[in-house]
């Protein structure tokens, strides 16, 4: 049996869209044509009646309910909202989001009113099989994430969240003078007490910290992340159940972390994670979160989306904030948020909107024959990084700015062949040193 995937990044939308803008079209063809066709939905959705959290995703993103009428039109059938804005507007603004998107019929995952809720698949059927979802997110705050329930204890809303376990591999003589600043400072004197007191487990050899920062010995300075154990294992548990329910499992993670000194360089860990799940028998990861392009990897037959980047961005159309977004500006609200963006962008000169990267995507359609890739296609797109700021951030078909051939690049040392057909799409040669 054949299945069709179309599927796109974050759909980071605070206005609502137009179904006739110039370039629409090509793009709803585009997406139609899968039968699963999955969006990561970057806000929250109310009409401003719940409070801000004491922290955000880098603004409090927000957009009215009827937002999903515009997600719908596209023909997206399958998303989540398991991101680092999720709980912008703490437990209201994330259970309001959860009911409009179940009011409005899309199959979703990823954040919920437990953890069990969260983290659960989440199952669509369609003519050409049944494709389960498994969402997740890293989260740099763990009060985001979904509690699991106890016999007499509710569990928390929140995200099916994915910690780091990360730490600074550093030489001996590197070791030995954290230590002796650890020592000096007194800075662990309170950790050092509790675990004397038997509140913490002892050190280990070759472990020292600084705080919250673990440094471990080795043979040269690197910083090392890998997934959380018990979150990997909780995510293996479901796509498990889902291999048993479902013909395909899709799963998707949003997450900023990086390795190296560039953004479009996929962490350690996010490798790592993309691997497990197709080792434990997903068929397809979709990363998202950074606001750009990271490179297409072919894994045992499968698609890694290591970042589709922004499918849609409104990130300068936020109408009104809590206090706490004006504050970060040096400013109240009694300021306008014209003001807000003004000075958070050094008079529109920096930050996501300025940079042509944010605001260039694919739509990837990929088929599936039998459990593995048998065709991918790269629909190349930009956000309209030109137009004005209540006019941009809505995708169209581009084959004019390099886009495949960047991400061609970039997807090359993953062992990834891009060539461009007569239409500028991309084609993905699924022979060339795929890792089967």
């Amino acid at each position: 049996m054949k299945t069709s995937f179309s599927v796109v990044g974050d759909m980071l939308v605070q206005r609502r869209i137009p179904a006739n803008y110039d370039g629409y079209d090509q793009i709803q063809q585009q997406i139609t044509k899968g039968d699963a066709r999955f969006v990561n939905l970057e806000t929250t959705l109310h009409y401003g009646e719940h409070f801000g959290n004491q922290f955000c995703g880098g603004s409090y993103l927000r957009a009215v309910p009827e937002t999903l009428d515009d997600v719908k039109a596209f023909g997206f059938n399958l998303l989540s909202f398991a991101n680092n804005h999720s709980m912008d507007f703490a437990h209201g603004g994330l259970m309001a989001t959860k009911k409009a998107v179940d009011t409005a019929g899309f199959v979703n995952t990823g954040a919920g009113a437990n953890l069990d809720e969260a983290a659960a698949p989440a199952y669509l059927d369609t003519v050409n099989g049944r494709i389960a979802l498994i969402s997740t997110c890293t989260m740099d705050n763990d009060a985001a994430l979904a509690g699991k329930q106890s016999r007499r204890i509710p569990g928390r809303p929140g995200v099916n969240g994915m910690r780091l376990q990360e730490y600074l591999q550093v030489t001996a003589d590197q070791l030995r003078t954290i230590r002796e600043i650890a020592d000096t400072s007194h800075i662990n004197a309170q950790k050092d007490i509790e675990r004397a007191e038997g509140y913490h487990p002892p050190l280990p050899d070759g472990i020292a910290e600084l705080k919250n920062l673990q440094f471990k010995l080795g043979d040269e300075t690197k910083y090392i992340t890998h997934p959380h154990a018990e979150d990997m294992e909780r995510i293996k548990k479901a796509i498990y159940e889902a291999t048993m329910q479902a013909d395909y499992v899709i799963v998707s993670i949003h997450s900023h972390e990086l390795s190296g000194d560039k953004k479009e360089n996929p962490s350690d860990f996010l490798q790592e994670f993309a691997h497990n799940c197709i080792d434990s028998g997903a068929h397809a990861v979709i990363g998202h979160g950074p606001h750009l392009l990271r490179p297409l990897e072919i894994y045992r037959g499968c698609p890694i989306f290591y970042s589709l980047g922004d499918f849609v961005i409104h990130n300068e159309c936020i109408p009104f904030a809590p206090e706490e977004m004006y504050h970060k500006q040096g400013l109240t609200s009694d300021a306008t948020m014209r003001e807000l963006f003004f000075d958070r962008s050094a008079g529109y000169t920096r930050g996501l909107m300025r940079d042509r990267r944010m605001l260039e995507s694919v739509i990837p359609y990929f088929e599936m024959t039998d459990g593995k890739l048998s065709y991918l296609e790269l629909m190349p797109i930009e956000l309209q990084f030109d137009k004005s700021v209540w006019q941009n951030g809505n995708p169209r078909f581009s084959r004019n700015h390099g886009i495949i051939e960047r991400y061609a690049n970039m997807s090359a040392p993953f062992g990834c062949n891009i060539n461009i057909d007569d239409r500028g799409f991309g084609i993905v040669e699924l022979t060339h040193k795929s890792k089967i």
